[in-house]
C-alpha cells in the first residue's frame, strides 16, 4: 500500500469521531454593546446668559406667562366643553400635523383657528392677533418637558421635503440659507451674539428684543428680512413646511414653551 494511503486510513477513525461528536467551539468575546453617537444638538436655552435662563425657569418671572393667563381665560370660555388641560398634554410637540379635511399639514395656531370655525362657529383670528397667540401659548404650556415628536405620518412626507429644501435654499440679496447660519456656523459670534442652532423648542416665546411674546413665524420672517428676502404671506404653506422640517430637526429635544430668548 502507498504510504500516503496508509496514513489516510489511520486518520479515518478520527474524522468519524469528529463528525459524530463535533469539536467544541472556541470561546468568543462577549458582544460589544452598540454605541450611540453623541447628540450635539442644543436648545437656544443653552446659549443664553444665566440671568435669561433663570427668567425662563421661573414662571413667576417669565413674561410669557402673562399671555398664558390670557389664553387660559379664552380656553375656559370657548374650549373646555370639548377639552381639558390634561387632554392637551402632548399636543403641541406633534404639530404641524395633517388635516384630513384640508388635505395638508397645519400648524398648532392653524388647528386652533380650524377648531374655532368648525366647532365654536366663530370666525378665525388673524394670524398675528393677540387672542390666537394667547391660546396657542396656553396649549403649548401643557406639553412642557415632553420631547418633540419625529415626523412619521407618510402624508406629511412631501411637505417635510419642501421644508428641508427651504431650510437649505439660499435666499434674498445676501444669498444665505438657514442651514448656512444655524447648521454650519452655530456657536460662532455674529454682531456680538452667539449664533444658535435654531431648534424650535419653545414657541411661542418671549424675546427680550421684541419685549413681547411671538410665534415661530414671526421669528422666521425676521430671519428672511435679515437676508433681504421677501417673506411669505402670513400662514402660507411654505411657513408650515418649514415649521414641519424644524420639528423633525429638533425631534427628541424637550419642549420648553413659553421660552425666553434674548
Amino acid at each position: 500500500m502507498h504510504p500516503g494511503a496508509a496514513a489516510l486510513l489511520r486518520l479515518l477513525p478520527l474524522v468519524g469521531l469528529v463528525a459524530c461528536h463535533g469539536v467544541p467551539a472556541p470561546p468568543t468575546a462577549p458582544p460589544t454593546p452598540p454605541t450611540t453617537a453623541p447628540d450635539h444638538r442644543r436648545s437656544g436655552y443653552d446659549f443664553m446668559s444665566p440671568a435669561t435662563q433663570a427668567l425662563q425657569r421661573d414662571d413667576s418671572a417669565n413674561p410669557g406667562m402673562l399671555w398664558v393667563q390670557g389664553g387660559q381665560q379664552r380656553f375656559e370660555a370657548d374650549c373646555k366643553t370639548c377639552h381639558t388641560p390634561d387632554s392637551l398634554r402632548g399636543v403641541a410637540p406633534r404639530y404641524p400635523a395633517f388635516d384630513t379635511v384640508l388635505g395638508k399639514p397645519v400648524t398648532l395656531a392653524g388647528r386652533i383657528n380650524l377648531c374655532r370655525q368648525r366647532h365654536v362657529q366663530q370666525a378665525p383670528w388673524p394670524w398675528d392677533s393677540e387672542a390666537l397667540l394667547e391660546l396657542e401659548a396656553f396649549v403649548a404650556l401643557q406639553s412642557r418637558g415632553l420631547p418633540l415628536l419625529p415626523v412619521t405620518d407618510p402624508r406629511l412626507h412631501i411637505a417635510l421635503l419642501q421644508g428641508q429644501r427651504l431650510w437649505q435654499q439660499p435666499l434674498g440679496q445676501l444669498q444665505l440659507s438657514c442651514a448656512q447660519c444655524h447648521d454650519q456656523q452655530a456657536g460662532r459670534r455674529l454682531a456680538g451674539s452667539t449664533i444658535p442652532q435654531a431648534h424650535a423648542t419653545g414657541y411661542p416665546l418671549y424675546r427680550l428684543e421684541w419685549q413681547a411674546l411671538g410665534p415661530l413665524q414671526r421669528r422666521l420672517r425676521g430671519c428672511m428680512n435679515g437676508v433681504r428676502a421677501e417673506a411669505f404671506a402670513h400662514g402660507a404653506d411654505e411657513w408650515v413646511a418649514l415649521e414641519l422640517w424644524l420639528r423633525q430637526r429638533a425631534a427628541g429635544l424637550p419642549w420648553e414653551a413659553p421660552a425666553v430668548r434674548p
